[in-house]
C-alpha cells in the first residue's frame, strides 16, 4: 500500500517560537505513530531550525516557497541551497497566495526546474478562482499545469506531486467546501493532461493531492472516496489534535 502524503502548511503562523516548537513536537509524536502516511511540514523560514533541534526521520521538512535565483543581491529572498542546508527536501511551488503576489506560471516553472536541478522535490499547487457553468475553469487549470511543467522531463516528473487547491474553497473566506465529486472530476482531468504529456504509465503514478479547507471531517472522504494521494492542510495543521485526526484518517 502506497503511503498517503499529509502536508502541513503553517503559512505565516504561529506568531511565536515557543508556539512553533510546541506544534512541531506534538506533530512529531503524532507522525511517529503514523503507519500509512508520510508527513511533510512546511513551516516559515525562521522556524526551520526546529527540525535540527528536535531531530526525526518521521517528518519530511518542507518550505513554503523558494526564490528563482541561487544567490546575489536579492533582499528578503531565500535560495534553494539555503533551504537544502536547513534540511528541507520538499518545497511548495505555485500556491495560490504566492501566485496572487505575482508568481506567474513561468516563474513557477523556473522554481520547479531549480528545485529538480538541486535534487529536491516539488509540490506544484494549481487551482481555479471560481467555477463557471461553461467549464472555462478547466482550460485555466490545463494552462497552469502545462506552463508550470514546461521542459520537465519524464525522469524529473517523478519528483513532483500535484496539489489541487480550488481557491474558492480555501481559508476563512471560502465560498464553500469542495465536494469529493468535484475533486474526482479534476483528478481525472489532471491525469488526462499528464498522460498526454508523459504517457499513461507515468501519469498514473504522479500523486494528486487535495487541498482546500481540509479538516478531520472531510479528510477521510477525500482520501478514501476521492482517491486522493494525500492532503495539503492549512489552518488545521496548526492544531496538533486536529492534524493528528487527519493523519489517522
Amino acid at each position: 500500500m502506497l503511503k498517503k502524503l499529509i502536508i502541513a502548511n503553517w503559512k505565516m503562523n504561529p506568531s511565536s517560537l515557543k508556539e512553533a516548537e510546541n506544534i512541531w513536537k506534538q506533530t512529531l509524536i503524532n507522525a511517529t505513530k503514523a503507519k500509512n502516511a508520510s508527513v511533510i511540514v512546511c513551516m516559515p523560514y525562521t522556524y526551520l531550525y526546529l527540525a535540527k533541534k528536535h531531530k526525526t526521520k518521521k517528518i519530511i521538512l518542507g518550505a513554503q516557497n523558494v526564490f528563482t535565483e541561487t544567490s546575489g543581491g536579492f533582499t528578503g529572498q531565500v535560495s534553494v541551497s539555503m533551504l537544502r542546508d536547513a534540511g528541507v527536501s520538499t518545497v511548495l511551488v505555485g500556491h495560490s497566495e504566492v501566485r496572487k503576489d505575482g508568481d506567474t506560471n513561468e516563474i513557477v516553472n523556473t522554481k520547479i526546474n531549480l528545485l529538480l536541478k538541486n535534487k529536491m522535490n516539488a509540490i506544484l499547487c494549481i487551482g481555479e478562482n471560481h467555477r463557471d457553468h461553461n467549464g472555462f475553469y478547466l482550460a485555466y487549470i490545463k494552462e497552469q499545469l502545462i506552463e508550470s511543467l514546461k521542459n520537465i522531463s519524464k525522469t524529473q516528473i517523478k519528483n513532483i506531486s500535484i496539489a489541487y487547491e480550488p481557491i474558492w474553497a480555501i481559508g476563512l473566506g471560502a465560498v464553500r467546501e469542495a465536494s469529493v465529486d468535484e475533486f474526482i472530476e479534476i483528478k481525472i482531468f489532471i491525469k488526462k493532461i499528464l498522460s498526454d504529456m508523459y504517457g499513461n504509465t507515468i501519469a498514473l503514478n504522479i500523486p494528486i493531492l487535495y487541498g482546500g479547507s481540509v479538516n478531520p471531517q472531510n479528510s477521510k472522504l477525500f482520501l478514501a472516496e476521492g482517491g486522493a494521494s494525500g492532503l495539503l492542510v492549512g489552518r488545521d495543521s496548526l492544531d496538533p489534535k486536529k492534524f493528528n485526526l487527519i493523519i489517522n484518517s
